[in-house]
């Protein structure tokens, strides 16, 4: 039967609430039945094949939006089944209503809402089944009597529809035809007037009825998305919008193709909304005109569109039920309207903010199973990505966006000119390997924000934490870092040597594991033998060494060897090691004793 809350049709599929609907449904309790038998009745007695049942998609709100198809199955069908709240009006019903024949005979299908109590012993879970399985029933009898049933359903019948639960109990037994129909979320988009997803867009339906963090991580992970089943859900649905960094993009879209259609920003939208209303989180990759002050995706908040005036081209024809259209000179506002897909720092500059922001971004080790959902919804709405080109080019390219690529070793340049960016009003994500905060960006970008004094006081500056080299590569292996460790890099460009040696020292005199970041390069081929003497003066030849290569990408490599044995000129800038501690152990072998394994004890002896 699935999620209660499953069962009022495509959610936020209908044009409005349940309250809004033509009354002419039948009335009562449980599943009831009125108007002519319709063509399907018996001749002279003899016997007749099964009914077909028929599934259909009624769309979001609009009548015009029903397809040619589910129009033909409505008007051809001898019964028509619509479900209703307890009140008894139908938005399906209202939707498909220039369609019926005045001797169809209509069925309501009458069910309890998630908003309504139950004295059903099982609980409204239980008091659900029971319906569906009653209303299957009723509608069986017709089948059997050989009439076609068509149940309508708002939204597309098998996206969050309540038709899904008859299909399960009927199909089996009936011939049945499913209609497909306009969902919810495209009504949406196009009444917005905001492209939804494009090119490689990873798209996702969330329902509000998820636990808080849950719908953030859902909302981070999309590149797009839509949040249904609202009403009651909709501050925590608001809050994680914020939580997932998308709520500046996102949209609230009530009763979509209707006459009463609503659509503003989301922060815009305060107090209770319908449970049939949406959340849109368009695509980042909207094409941004040259004009000034065009930020594409915000909407002018209190902005309505439908019967309330939004109006298309130079003929000003009125948007009603029928959507906002534009024609040759572009969609315009009326009085309550809105400018259909434009931005509402194109109707006023003054709301663009003084400055931008600075985010900057760990992209982990290699690939993008390691990128942390918050990381990509950093890269997906920035303006502009800056970082070492190595880097820069591990971020898939965006319509709109500007890469900024340089070399690696102009780190304060680099920083310098994100936060130039940032502070004439651009989005800006600096992009770092692993960590941004471990031998990379993040410091730099701190260095020159500091540096620049009032210049730079307003940007907002942000450190998204990515997985690390050395968390991988441990993972790898096992457990090494499992006991207190240090991090150290043998790099001599931004520290003389001497102060290298004096930690090497410190480390093998406090017998820590160690992870080791910049190991050997061309211009230092023998320092990583310096470091290793330094080492075993303090560890004993065997402790265990990880040596692990690009990581994550698909020429890795890994090695457990000894600080003795390992093979330093098979070192290099890829490469990180981990020394282990004189307590770091090793078992398995790889070779039927089950695969090799580092790890160093959680506890040490006095």
């Amino acid at each position: 039967m699935g999620d209660a809350s499953e069962t009022r049709g495509d959610v936020g599929g209908a044009a409005g609430s349940g309250g809004a609907a033509d009354g002419g449904g039948a009335a009562g309790g449980g599943a009831a039945s009125s108007g002519a038998k319709g063509g399907g009745a018996t001749d002279g007695g003899a016997a007749k094949a099964r009914g077909r049942l028929f599934g259909v998609g009624v769309g979001p709100g609009d009548p015009e939006l029903l397809t040619l198809k589910a129009t033909r199955a409505i008007h051809d069908a001898d019964v028509i089944a619509y479900p209703s709240a307890r009140h008894g009006r139908s938005v399906a019903r209202r939707i498909a209503a220039p369609y019926l024949r005045p001797d169809h005979d209509e069925v309501l299908l009458r069910f309890p809402v998630t908003t309504e109590l139950t004295s059903h012993p099982g609980g409204y879970e239980a008091a659900l089944r029971e319906f569906y399985d009653e209303a299957a029933a009723e509608l069986a009898v017709h089948l059997d009597a050989g009439r076609d049933v068509a149940i309508l359903c708002e939204g597309d019948p098998f996206f969050y529809g309540s038709y899904m639960y008859f299909h399960e109990r009927l199909a089996p037994r009936y011939e049945t035809t499913v209609i497909p129909a306009v969902t919810a979320f495209s009504a949406a988009a196009a009444a917005a007037g905001t492209p939804l997803v494009k090119r490689d867009d990873v798209f996702m339906a969330v329902p509000g009825t998820l636990p808080p963090e849950q719908l953030a991580d859902r909302l981070q992970s999309a590149d797009a998305a839509v949040v249904m089943k609202l009403g009651r859900t909709f501050p925590k649905v608001r809050d994680a919008a914020d939580e997932a960094g998308v709520a500046d993009r996102a949209i609230y879209v009530e009763r979509a193709s209707a006459p009463e259609q609503r659509i503003e920003a989301l922060h815009a939208v305060d107090g209770r909304v319908p449970y049939m209303s949406l959340v849109l989180v368009p695509t980042a990759q909207v094409h941004r005109p040259d004009e000034p002050g065009v930020a594409a995706g915000r909407l002018v908040a209190g902005a309505t569109a439908g019967a309330s005036g939004a109006t298309a081209g130079a003929s000003g024809a009125t948007a009603g039920a029928r959507g906002a259209t534009a024609g040759a000179s572009g969609a315009t506002a009326g009085a309550s309207g809105v400018t259909a897909g434009v931005p509402a720092a194109a109707a006023d500059p003054s709301d663009a903010p003084a400055a931008g922001s600075v985010a900057v971004v760990g992209l982990g080790p290699a690939g993008p199973r390691w990128l942390t959902p918050e990381a990509r919804a950093e890269l997906a709405a920035a303006e502009h990505l800056v970082g070492y080109k190595t880097y820069v080019d591990r971020v898939p390219a965006r319509v709109g966006q500007q890469r900024h690529a340089s070399d690696n070793r102009v780190e304060a340049d680099r920083a310098r000119h994100a936060l130039e960016l940032a502070a004439a009003g651009g989005r800006v994500a600096v992009v770092s390997s692993g960590d941004p905060g471990i031998f990379a960006m993040a410091a730099a970008v701190m260095e020159q924000l500091e540096a620049g004094g009032d210049a730079f006081a307003h940007v907002d500056v942000r450190i998204v934490p990515g997985l690390s080299a050395m968390q991988a590569a441990a993972a790898r292996a096992g457990a090494p870092l499992g006991h207190d460790f240090c991090v150290l890099s043998l790099s001599d460009v931004l520290k003389p040597w001497s102060v290298i040696e004096r930690r090497l020292e410190a480390v093998g005199v406090a017998d820590l594991a160690l992870a080791v970041y910049n190991p050997r390069s061309k211009t230092r081929p023998t320092q990583l033998e310096e470091a290793r003497a330094i080492l075993l003066r303090h560890r004993a030849p065997e402790t265990p060494v990880v040596v692990a290569r690009a990581v994550g990408a698909p020429t890795e490599t890994m090695t457990i060897a000894t600080l003795g044995d390992f093979d330093a000129a098979a070192v290099d800038m890829r490469t990180l090691l981990i020394v282990g501690s004189s307590r770091t152990r090793v078992f398995g072998d790889g070779n039927g004793a089950g695969p090799a394994r580092v790890y160093t004890p959680r506890t040490y002896p006095e």
